[in-house]
């Protein structure tokens, strides 16, 4: 049975495709948590109108996310910690330190499960530090931990 997906569905695919689905996990599933339609005729024309707006959001959204990548890309973020007079940190910079910074710093909000810090910086200096702003879109950024 075609269905058309309302929402993302794990292991179906994401809100708006039209996948195939069993005809009682449609039914007892998708239909009653208003996660799909039936692909019927009418509903299958409607959502290829609706295909074309998707496109043209998808393109504007892909544009600003390449826009940010670049501004974060040529920012140098300094991020504070304390320390106890030697270079080691208390403790270590998190995506949420990260996250504030920016806030702070830039005016730039950024979820910190979008911030990608690869291993645990527990010093100061300078380090990079990837940031998810689209799907298949990541900016590098450059933080310089400082003591505070």
């Amino acid at each position: 049975m075609k269905v058309i997906l309302l929402e993302d569905v794990k292991g179906m695919g994401k809100k708006g495709d039209l996948v195939n689905a069993k005809t009682g996990y449609a039914r007892n599933f998708l239909f009653p948590k208003n996660l799909a339609i039936e692909g019927t005729k009418d509903n299958l024309t409607q959502w290829e109108m609706d295909k074309a707006n998707r496109e043209k959001e998808e393109a504007v959204a892909r544009k600003e996310a390449e826009e940010l990548k670049r501004r974060l890309e040529s920012l140098k973020l300094k991020v504070t910690g304390k320390t106890g007079g030697t270079s080691r940190l208390f403790g270590a910079v998190t995506s949420m330190d990260v996250e504030s910074a920016l806030k702070k710093q830039e005016n730039i909000e950024i979820p910190k499960k979008k911030i990608e810090i690869k291993e645990a910086i527990k010093e100061l200096g300078t380090y990079h530090v990837n940031i998810r702003v689209y799907p298949e879109i990541v900016a590098d950024l450059t933080i310089e931990v400082v003591e505070a």
